[in-house]
């Protein structure tokens, strides 16, 4: 059996009892926890500090008296101010650091019953962090109808809280709490969504790290990443604010300045300072939006502003600094865009310690009917006036929804698009057979369009593989006619010309070919893969 080692202060005040035979009639916590008949001490390691030598030495040799089993080592602490939380923690910690620990041979208690409440804290701490391989020991007298008995109670405190059933089955609910939070509530059935929000609740309550979230335009990363900056704010983790920014509406030179804001005069029109967005989210968190989209300047300071938290506004000649935590989301591949030099290896590798992927709906067919009844509720919250199916009207809409037939290339933008429009004309707030049917032949049309439309999309396939996926349906219809135009040109130019025959008649230099190529590299693609196929 291992032997029992308890770690403890001198209570000067609690220990301290005359030097007469009626000391014995008054607890004292130190003497006390050796007296049970059911917790025997092998070594007391006694700390007190000099002005108290003289009682630590009698309470020894009381302790020894009364058992003769236990070795009190008494451990000299100087210790300025006993209630200057860094000097205890800093004493105790280096104390602990120092301490040969022996888990195999010895069992450790720590005696949190004497000393100052700063004492106590700072034990609980570094046992806590297992700092201290302990658990607390906890001592308390005996009640006045048992004032005969002079050894009062202990407990010993495992600070594994998994250990108890009670404790441990409510830090399930609020764990089930947190994931309902981030899910809206929303009783979503898809396995593997459920358990990315999963993962997604432990990382966000657990770390400060950014989070790349990863899926088709419309996948709910922006509606995610409001409810980890909610949740993180719930919890006192952010006290700044939540800033979002879709990085494919900044272009050209007002990029930098929107993120990392300018200082006055910086440039042509600069007639005032502005702050930027990492500024405005600090002590917050900032939502970066397809971040695949940024310019290669724009990445170069975004991966300064993570690591350092400064960063060099347009212009300034000083540093400013702002701490936030970021969240990033795309629906691009950046694997391959690293690879093909599009995006920065080091800014990859930096954003990519936690990645989720958010499938789309088309993905999740069994989740329709639970943000199907989300969205009518949140209709009936903005227009305050509650819409509700037929049920046969229901069936036919839920079965068509997730068929094989549904696209979903909106994903749920478009769910809630199209639940916004019955609910708005539905009549006496009932959605019938006839307006079901009517918005269902409306989802037909508009992707049978999108497939008239994408006429290329054999030819997108070939070219961007799986990739082809994420993109809008009005990126992959603007790309397929642009793939079909370059195959029926003989050369670069050519096709500049034919795709640009408007625009660069207002030109002062049209060079079409440079327009036409930028374009194509937005999408990883050049003239000869096109010409190739």
């Amino acid at each position: 059996m291992r032997r029992t080692v308890v770690i403890g202060f001198l209570g000067s005040q609690l220990d301290y009892a005359g030097k007469g035979s009626a000391r014995w009639d008054r607890w004292r916590p130190s003497v006390a926890l050796c007296q049970h008949e059911d917790l025997l001490v092998h070594r007391l390691e006694l700390i007190h500090d000099a002005r108290n030598r003289g009682l630590a030495e009698r309470v020894k040799l009381d302790i020894e008296s009364v058992s003769p089993e236990t070795e009190v080592r008494r451990v000299e602490m100087e210790l300025r101010d006993p209630w200057d939380f860094e000097e205890v923690y800093t004493a105790l910690h280096e104390f602990a650091r120092g301490y040969a620990f022996d888990t195999d041979a010895e069992d450790y208690l720590i005696h949190i019953t004497t000393g100052t409440h700063v004492a106590q804290i700072c034990w609980f701490l570094l046992t806590e962090a297992r700092t201290l391989p302990a658990r607390l020991l906890q001592t308390a007298p005996p009640r006045k109808k048992d004032a005969a008995d002079s050894v009062g109670s202990y407990a010993i405190i495992d600070l594994d809280l998994s250990r108890y059933d009670k404790i441990a089955q409510r830090f399930r609910r609020e764990q089930a709490d947190t994931v309902s939070f981030l899910k809206a509530g929303i009783a979503t059935r898809n396995a593997r969504f459920n358990r990315v929000i999963e993962r997604i609740e432990q990382v966000a309550v657990r770390s400060k790290a950014p989070v790349l979230l990863v899926g088709p335009t419309g996948a709910g990363k922006s509606f995610l990443a409001r409810r980890i900056f909610e949740l993180k704010h719930a919890r006192h983790q952010v006290g700044g604010r939540f800033v979002e920014v879709n990085c494919a509406t900044l272009r050209g030179d007002s990029a930098m300045s929107t993120l990392f804001g300018h200082v006055k005069g910086a440039f042509t029109g600069a007639q005032s300072a502005r702050p930027g967005l990492l500024r405005a989210a600090d002590g917050g968190l900032l939502f970066l939006d397809e971040i695949g989209e940024l310019g290669a300047d724009e990445q170069a300071m975004l991966l300064k502003a993570i690591e350092e938290k400064r960063f060099l506004p347009v212009g300034a000649d000083s540093e400013v600094a702002s701490d936030f935590q970021l969240i990033a989301g795309t629906h691009r591949d950046l694997r391959r865009w690293v690879a093909q030099g599009r995006f920065r290896e080091d800014l990859h590798a930096r954003i990519n310690l936690w990645t989720f992927e958010l499938p789309g709906l088309a993905a999740r067919a069994e989740d329709i009917e639970p943000n199907l009844d989300f969205e009518l509720e949140r209709h009936a919250r903005e227009q305050g006036r509650q819409v509700r199916f037929n049920v046969e009207a229901r069936r036919a809409y839920l079965a068509f929804a997730a068929s094989h037939e549904a696209r979903w290339p909106g994903n749920f933008r478009e769910l809630s698009a199209s639940v916004t429009r019955m609910a708005t004309l539905a009549e006496s707030g009932r959605i019938t057979d006839a307006l079901a049917a009517e918005e269902i032949e409306r989802l037909r049309s508009a992707w049978g369009d999108g497939n008239a439309g994408d006429a290329g999309a054999d030819a997108l396939r070939s070219l961007l593989g799986e990739a082809v996926d994420n993109l809008d349906l009005f990126d992959r219809a603007q790309l397929a006619a642009v793939v079909e135009t370059c195959r029926a040109s003989a050369s670069l130019s050519e096709a500049g010309r034919k795709l640009f025959a408007v625009s660069r008649l207002e030109r002062k230099q049209a060079n079409d070919a440079d327009r036409l190529r930028k374009y194509l590299a937005r999408f990883g693609l050049d003239w000869a893969a096109i010409a190739a196929g």
